[in-house]
């Protein structure tokens, strides 16, 4: 069994922000066929922050703690900020991770940076929409 920080062991046990957000701003999910771990990030944005992020994981230890871990480190971070974690930090952050559990935190990234990028195409539609109303109404 691979030797787990104390922060890890503490995130895995302690999971911060686990659940779903009813009505959510953005989700992301993703997945690793190999290993089986899945993830799905659910954000919340008010005024370009991450007002609310919660996460539901299915996977192994490490899995979990990253996933708690991301969700920390990207409340109250703006979309910008938030988008620039990176596994490499979120692995630094829980005091390294083993080598054969880095792409956990890969996944942990990868899936709040798809609920970044849902919540961003979903704004694009909004103004789109408002746009070609504006345009309907010039024509008319």
């Amino acid at each position: 069994m691979p030797a787990y920080s104390a922060k890890v062991m503490d995130h895995f046990m302690n999971p911060r922000n686990v659940g779903e957000i009813e009505n959510p701003d953005g989700v992301g999910e993703v997945g690793n066929p190999v290993c089986g771990d899945m993830m799905t990030f659910y954000i919340k944005v008010q005024d370009n922050r991450l007002e609310d992020v919660k996460f539901k994981t299915f996977g192994c230890g490490a899995a979990i703690a990253v996933s708690s871990m991301v969700s920390e480190m990207a409340k109250g971070k703006t979309l910008d900020e938030a988008a620039r974690i990176t596994p490499k930090l979120v692995a630094e952050e829980l005091e390294g991770l083993p080598k054969q559990k880095f792409h956990c935190s890969n996944l942990g990234a990868q899936a709040l940076n798809k609920a970044i990028e849902d919540y961003r195409s979903k704004q694009k539609k909004v103004a789109g929409g408002k746009e070609n109303e504006r345009q309907k109404t010039r024509r008319r």
